[in-house]
């Protein structure tokens, strides 16, 4: 039997055997010496041979509770961060196999988180690498694409001017897909670094009303702020600005001229809202789950300029500070987003 293979339960089992033997050795001399009192014989041979026993079985559980509470100490010394502790397991057994297993997932978790923390900084170096690689061309074009456009202001190249405006835009587009794209990639290795601080939400939000001013006006459409303006959020301001941004910006580019995209905020019971609606064409309900999906576009979609990095870039964010993020929409309608942050107390 592989329960007999632990020398203690071994033992325990011996000495129940030796007791029982004892005890029933004792009580069938004294019947046969004097049977007329076997029955008090026997009254008092059984609870003393069941205390034996007990004593026996409580010793052992004794012993096996401590070697329980080490193992469970050594468990969450490990979960504390402690790599080097383990479970002695000297010993034979089911109890022992178990501790051998624990001991050797332990070791596994080890090898994968070194070898994760390697992949990580390789992939910080090479996103470091790709960043400067494609911001120093970027640039260049800009420039080049600048000095054709001071080149034809007259109407004597009406194409040339054209199609050099268009080239602009694209640039910004490039440009914008690599940063989103380099920025969830330092999400994803874990080098994003959140610097935070309690910062007045009414003034970071008049700050994303201003990146997109200039557009607000050629297009015709207006961001409505609406929140209490004592109201602080403990954030990185940069990083929750960016993400705001990107769901403003993911507003203008569904709506049309004459609709309006309102930012508002508010506080109650232990939790701060933002929320930024509009009032535009709205999502279609199957569409909704997959939208923080990366590169995601809709069927129904006819927007053509954007990337699909901005609403997962916000939701990366937002969990990053603890938040979470949701959407409703309704088509013709208009559509929400609620960005939700708990608010930290101290004890």
């Amino acid at each position: 039997m592989k329960i007999l293979a632990n020398r203690k339960v071994k033992l325990l089992f011996i000495q129940i055997l030796l007791c029982i033997s004892v005890f029933f050795a004792v009580s069938l001399a004294l019947v046969i010496l004097k049977p007329e009192q076997q029955a008090l014989y026997t009254l008092f041979c059984v609870p003393g041979m069941g205390i034996a026993v007990l004593v026996f079985c409580y010793r052992y559980f004794q012993e096996e509770n401590k070697i329980m509470e080490d193992a469970v100490a050594q468990i969450r010394e490990y979960i504390s961060g402690d790599r080097n502790a383990r479970i002695e397991c000297d010993d034979e057994g089911e109890l022992y196999r178990l501790f051998h297993e624990v001991n050797s997932l332990a070791a596994i978790l080890n090898a994968q988180a070194e070898n994760e923390g390697k992949s990580r900084k390789f992939l910080q170096n090479t996103i470091s690498d790709i960043s400067h690689q494609l911001k120093t061309p970027l640039a260049a074009l800009n420039i080049y694409n600048g000095i054709i456009q001071s080149g034809v202001e007259t109407d004597d190249l009406p194409t040339v001017r054209e199609f050099s405006g268009l080239s602009e835009q694209e640039f910004d587009r490039i440009e914008t897909l690599v940063q989103n794209l380099l920025k969830i990639a330092k999400f994803d290795a874990g080098t994003i670094v959140i610097e935070k601080n309690q910062e007045n939400i009414s003034e970071m939000m008049a700050d994303v009303k201003k990146q997109f001013s200039f557009r607000t006006g050629q297009e015709g459409k207006e961001i409505v702020l609406s929140g209490n303006d004592a109201l602080s959020l403990f954030c990185d301001r940069s990083w929750i600005m960016e993400a705001v941004s990107n769901i403003v910006k993911n507003a203008l580019d569904h709506t049309e001229k004459g609709d309006n995209v309102w930012v508002e905020w508010g506080k109650s019971a232990s939790i701060i809202q933002i929320t930024i609606k509009d009032n535009g064409k709205g999502i279609h309900q199957e569409d909704l789950h997959h939208i923080f999906k990366r590169f995601y576009r809709s069927r129904y979609s006819k927007d053509t300029q954007g990337i699909g990095l901005g609403l997962p870039l916000a939701k990366l964010v937002v969990e990053a500070h603890g938040g979470t993020i949701e959407v409703d929409s309704q088509i013709g309608v208009g559509t929400t987003f609620v960005i939700t942050f708990l608010i930290t107390t101290k004890l």
